[in-house]
Formats: C-alpha cells, sequence, structure tokens
C-alpha cells in the first residue's frame, strides 16, 4: 500500500473536528442558559457571568470562521443573496449579543439611511460576519457600539464603531495582508480580518467585487470597520 493511502486529509479531519465542537459549544451555551434562568435575578448581571457569555460568543464566532474558511478552501461555501431589510438585520445581531452587552454596561445602537432599497446579500455569511466584528468591538469598546448601513455610490456599506482605543496603526498600514501571524500582546491572529475580506469578495456584481476597511475614528472615535457590498 503505498503512503498516500495510510495518511488523512488533515484538513478534513480539523473541518469535522471543528464542527463537532461547534455542536458540543452550542450544547453547552443552552444549558448554560437554562441554569442561568434557575438563578436569582441579582446574579444574572455578575462579571463572571459577562466574561463567559462574551467567551462563549467568541470561540462561537472562531469556530464559525474556521469552518467557512475551510468550505471556502474547497469551494463548498455557496452564495446564497437575497434582498433584506437592514433594520431587521442589524437588529437582530445586535439582539445576538444582549446578554454580554448588558453584563460589560455596553450601549449598542444601529442607524440605517433611508435610500429606498433593501440589502442584497447573503444573510447567513453576512451575520457570521457582522456578529464577529461585533465580538470583537464588545472586547475593546467602553461604553458604546453604533452599527450603520449606509449607500456610498452604488455600494452597501455597514459599519461598525466603538469607542474604544482604535486599530493599531500596523494594522491599518498592511491593509490587504490581514493574516499576520499571532499578535503576543493581544492574541490576534488577523483570521477574522481575513474572514470577513473573503466573505466580502464573494458578493460581486458587474464585475465589482465587495471588499472590507479598517480604519480609527468614526463618530465614536474608536476602531472602525467597514464592509463594502456592491
Amino acid at each position: 500500500m503505498k503512503d498516500r493511502d495510510l495518511g488523512l486529509d488533515f484538513s478534513m479531519v480539523i473541518a469535522s473536528t471543528v464542527h463537532d465542537m461547534k455542536n458540543s459549544l452550542a450544547s453547552l451555551i443552552h444549558a448554560h442558559g437554562q441554569w442561568i434562568a434557575q438563578l436569582p435575578q441579582t446574579q444574572h448581571e455578575t462579571p463572571e457571568l459577562g466574561v463567559i457569555n462574551y467567551e462563549f460568543a467568541h470561540l462561537n464566532g472562531m469556530l464559525v470562521q474556521l469552518l467557512g474558511l475551510y468550505k471556502l478552501g474547497v469551494s463548498q461555501l455557496p452564495l446564497r443573496p437575497d434582498y433584506h431589510e437592514l433594520d431587521d438585520f442589524l437588529e437582530a445581531q445586535l439582539a445576538l449579543h444582549e446578554e454580554v452587552l448588558n453584563s460589560r454596561g455596553i450601549v449598542a445602537s444601529y442607524r440605517v439611511e433611508d435610500f429606498g432599497v433593501p440589502g442584497f446579500f447573503d444573510r447567513e455569511l453576512m451575520g457570521s460576519v457582522v456578529s464577529n466584528v461585533i465580538v470583537n468591538a464588545i472586547r475593546y469598546a467602553r461604553h458604546d457600539i453604533l452599527i450603520s448601513a449606509a449607500q456610498v455610490g452604488e455600494q452597501l456599506v455597514i459599519t461598525v464603531n466603538d469607542d474604544g482605543p482604535g486599530f493599531p496603526a500596523p494594522m491599518i498600514e498592511q491593509q490587504g495582508d490581514y493574516v499576520m501571524g499571532i499578535n503576543q500582546s493581544s492574541g490576534s491572529t488577523g483570521l477574522g480580518l481575513y474572514f470577513a475580506a473573503q466573505i466580502a469578495r464573494q458578493h460581486q456584481r458587474k464585475g465589482v467585487r465587495g471588499h472590507i476597511e479598517i480604519a480609527n475614528g468614526g463618530e465614536l472615535g474608536g476602531g472602525m470597520f467597514s464592509i463594502f457590498l456592491p
């Protein structure tokens, strides 16, 4: 028997393992929610609970990214764009993180400019991107997060802005090279931005592909992530 017959497709093994981990995490989150519901109300907003809820969201987001990147690599990530009301979409993304936001005392709001047409995108893929960006914003925000949707030229732009310290200058200067290795001080790998950029690129119209941008400033003065969809 040849050596290659004895080997495993390691990427498939990792993807299968990540899928099982995601299912286990979902069960753990559900059981934790049921347990919390039985506690006195005074124990629902403790700092420790905030940490647990945040890390649940963070882990789930990373697993979603890993599965998405694997499917992109093997061309098995289908794009199913449709028209969606932006108010409903953004409100739903914030609702997913309501407990974490409340436990950290962060006020999150959204605003949609009235440009007369709904957004056209894959709701599940865009939801995973925006959700992950919100989790990152929660990590660094002091008090406020603002999600906005507007039309710039012929593109829909969804922006997540926080009042934290902002992105490090090297990350902004090296936009496009999102996977920069592990940052020893923050633990960041850049995979989240890489995943977002790849999802944006899946959306295209008339030869124009979507893209992402990061900057500092905006209304809240901190980090500002924007995804542009044609």
